[in-house]
């Protein structure tokens, strides 16, 4: 009986491990390993200083004049700095169906990797995947809560090809 105790002990304890570094859309996501937020190369500058996300008006993949000037800052960036590749990540808010999310989410990823190539960005240091309304950072049938959800993320990995 003890010997199982441990056991289930042990697999709990490797479960969480495994948990403890995993990234939800960079909601509390952990820092550490990405850098300090003062060296500019650094994955933690990218996300805290140049933003590592830009947000989309209801039901639209139109980029804002905001959105312009933080995708120009990456793009700045990711030209600096060619040992990163990025997955742009799209989203919806929770209204609609799941499919017609899933395509706006594309919509949204595809607009913000098309401004990024068009900045001089590698098309092949890009790629795109849609969430449509699966990752939510705020929960809540709100206006304050969707306008988080509408939303493209780039996220930084090592090297092209990632």
């Amino acid at each position: 009986m003890r010997k199982i105790t441990i056991a289930a002990l042990l697999v709990g304890a490797v479960a969480l491990s495994a948990c403890s570094n995993n990234r939800f859309d960079g909601a509390g996501a952990d820092t550490a390993g990405t850098g300090s937020a003062s060296d500019p190369t650094s994955q933690a500058y990218f996300q805290e200083t140049i933003g590592d996300r830009v947000l989309f008006a209801v039901d639209t993949s139109t980029l804002t004049p905001e959105a312009e000037g933080v995708l120009a800052q990456q793009a700045t960036w990711l030209s600096d700095n060619p040992a990163y590749a990025a997955i742009i990540e799209g989203h919806a808010d929770e209204q609609g169906t799941r499919e017609y999310n899933v395509a706006l989410g594309a919509r949204r990823a595809s607009a913000v990797q098309g401004y990024l190539i068009e900045r001089g960005v590698a098309p092949n240091r890009l790629k795109t995947v849609s969430y449509g309304k699966e990752r939510p950072l705020e929960i809540c049938s709100d206006e304050s809560c969707y306008a988080q959800n509408r939303r493209a993320v780039t996220v930084l990995t090592a090297g092209v090809g990632s």
